[in-house]
């Protein structure tokens, strides 16, 4: 198999998809591997790391489309990739297609293969999303922190309090990976944290976090009741290969305090807040109704060195069956095609672009 690894060309995109580590692995079982030059700098691997691997270096993403059969990156195509991307080609990576219909549209007309790490599945798990969810979910407390600060139009508390002072007030749309990972982070700052799900397995597991977490049933009261005093909201909710849905209204968002903070992490699939719209590293913070909104689509690139090493090490036996010429027998790999053969594969997926 002749396997591609583009640049990422969203702003500040760090990541890579695949380490040298991994590429070797590749190239060990007969594979061909190309790289993009410079694809793996940003997160700490140079050309030369992978040239000592077995990989070969293109110059240009046009050289590297051309040679591949297997396209393995981390964020979805934008302009500049779909120019390369042929009816033949194999595309592995993030998709998010239910918030996203003209990028569906154009994958189904080029009418290529396209398999979303969000909806590779194995039972009740997403093997290749919880990574970046968990990374995600930190990131989104340890941005939140800075943006409390008053120099940066904050309201100025400090999460943890202190003797003499208060602690900050949290709350968590969402016990699942991200969820979790945020009132993990925020509970060991001291916060008091109140987390929301509606499955009490996630909830119990929310409560050992701590004597400051409360979880509690998701009901619409308790969460309107619970946001007037938060200083930051996490949003976080997740339903597999669906649009995010809205829990939190603009008029909820218009009684939060002024200065506090709302992270969507859920942003990928639409968001789960009526105020959130998609933002980048250029430009990644926005002020409505008073509250501050972090809801960068691609969080974990801003820890691109961890980021990628935990990525690639969950990819890594996925791509070596996707290279496979028997690999949609996979059921967790059938489950994670959105779109084949010019239509939408993925009976979620189809269903939520039924009018496209």
């Amino acid at each position: 198999m002749r396997i591609g690894i583009p640049r990422e060309l969203k702003p500040h995109e760090g990541r890579v998809a695949l380490i040298p580590a991994a590429c070797a692995e590749l190239a060990r079982m007969g594979n061909e591997v190309y790289i993009e030059r410079d694809a793996g700098v940003r997160s700490g691997f140079a050309d030369e790391a992978y040239r000592a691997v077995g990989a070969w270096i293109c110059a240009e993403a046009a050289e590297l489309y051309a040679r591949a059969d297997l396209i393995v990156k981390v964020k979805e195509p934008i302009d500049a990739d779909l120019v390369h991307l042929r009816a033949d080609h194999v595309l592995f990576c993030f998709l998010h297609l239910a918030a996203n219909q003209e990028l569906a549209k154009r994958l189904r007309d080029i009418g290529l293969t396209a398999i979303a790490f969000e909806t590779v599945q194995v039972g009740d798990t997403l093997p290749l999303l919880a990574p970046m969810s968990e990374i995600a979910g930190r990131v989104s407390v340890q941005v939140a922190t800075h943006l409390l600060h008053q120099p940066q139009g904050g309201s100025g508390i400090m999460l943890g309090g202190l003797p003499a002072a208060e602690r900050g007030r949290v709350v968590v749309l969402g016990a699942g990976v991200a969820g979790g990972a945020a009132a993990e982070i925020a509970a060991a700052l001291g916060a008091n944290v109140i987390v929301f799900d509606v499955q009490r397995d996630k909830l119990a597991r929310m409560r050992e976090l701590g004597s400051n977490v409360t979880a509690l049933y998701a009901f619409r009261h308790d969460i309107e009741a619970a946001l007037e005093n938060a200083d930051l909201l996490v949003g976080a909710v997740l339903v597999p290969g669906k649009r995010a849905p809205r829990l939190v209204t603009r008029a909820m968002v218009k009684r939060m305090r002024d200065g506090s903070v709302i992270t969507d992490i859920s942003v990928d699939q639409g968001g789960c807040v009526e105020t959130t719209r998609p933002t980048t590293f250029a430009d990644p913070v926005y002020r409505e109704e008073g509250v501050l909104h972090f809801t960068v689509a691609n969080m974990p690139g801003a820890v691109p060195r961890t980021s990628s090493r935990a990525l690639s090490a969950s990819l890594i036996s996925y791509v070596t069956r996707l290279a496979q010429p028997d690999w949609d027998s996979e059921p967790s790999l059938r489950a994670g095609i959105n779109v084949r053969d010019g239509r939408f594969e993925n009976p979620v997926i189809r269903a939520e672009l039924n009018d496209v």
